[in-house]
This record gives C-alpha cells, sequence and structure tokens, in this order.
C-alpha cells in the first residue's frame, strides 16, 4: 500500500523560516526536498516524504513531514556523523523545530568544551519534555 503524504503548507514553511531567522538572527530560507523513509518499521516499504532542509554554521538541519500534522528531525555533520533529538516523531511543528535547534545547539557547544546553558534558542515557553540531548542516530 503506498502512503502519499502531503507538501509543507505555506504557514508552515513560513514558521520554520521565522524559528530560523530568530535562532541565527538572519534570513535562512529551508529548502523543500524529498526523502524516502520507513514509516512503518515492521515493514521494508519507503515512503516519498516532504522535508525542509537547511544548512547553518556546520551543521545540516531536516524536518520530514510524515503525517498531516506529524514530523521526525535530525541534524547531521556527514553521513556518518548524524543525530536526532530522541523523539522519533512530533504532532507541532514549532516544538520539533526548537529541539532539533536546541540539541544541536547544545551538541556544538559540548563539542567545543563549552557547559551547557541558555542556548540561542529560547524554550522557556515550551515543556523540556522533548529534549533529551543530541542522540546518535
Amino acid at each position: 500500500m503506498s502512503v502519499t503524504v502531503s507538501n509543507f503548507t505555506a504557514p508552515e514553511c513560513e514558521l520554520v523560516a521565522e524559528l530560523l531567522q530568530q535562532r541565527y538572527s538572519k534570513p535562512v530560507a529551508p529548502e523543500l526536498a524529498d526523502a524516502e523513509l520507513k514509516l512503518d518499521p515492521g515493514s521494508d516499504e519507503l515512503t516519498t516524504c516532504p522535508a525542509l532542509y537547511w544548512s547553518e554554521r556546520g551543521a545540516h538541519f531536516v524536518v520530514f513531514k510524515v503525517a498531516p500534522a506529524c514530523y521526525r528531525c535530525q541534524f547531521f555533520y556527514s553521513d556518518a556523523d548524524q543525530y536526532g533529538t530522541g523523539h522519533d516523531e512530533y504532532t507541532d511543528l514549532r516544538r520539533c523545530v526548537l529541539t532539533l535547534l536546541r540539541v544541536q545547539a547544545d551538541h556544538a557547544s559540548q563539542s567545543a568544551g563549552v557547559s551547557s546553558g541558555a542556548t540561542a534558542v529560547d524554550l522557556a515557553a515550551h515543556s523540556d519534555d522533548d529534549y533529551h540531548g543530541p542522540l546518535i542516530v
């Protein structure tokens, strides 16, 4: 059975661009892309899903739309150096992107030997339930 996942909507793309503007203090336009993902862990079937991709400060980011209002995300530095957030899926795009940015910022700080504290992404208004630190994918 083939599953079709609808593309990111204009408001979803605008939300991500706004969050990236806040994070990097400059416009960062995410690019629309497609990715093949295994949506059902019990199946080998791959599904083409829309994705938003951007690259900033040496890191590459991808947010995948796997169903209406359902997202997955990861960041990476190379094919062998990929990280997730600790949650398989998010139902809130804002939380997905903010958590992804926070995990990457903390990873960059830890890699540089800087203690984790406040990051450039303000998550004060959001629950830390989604935050688990960088997890290798």
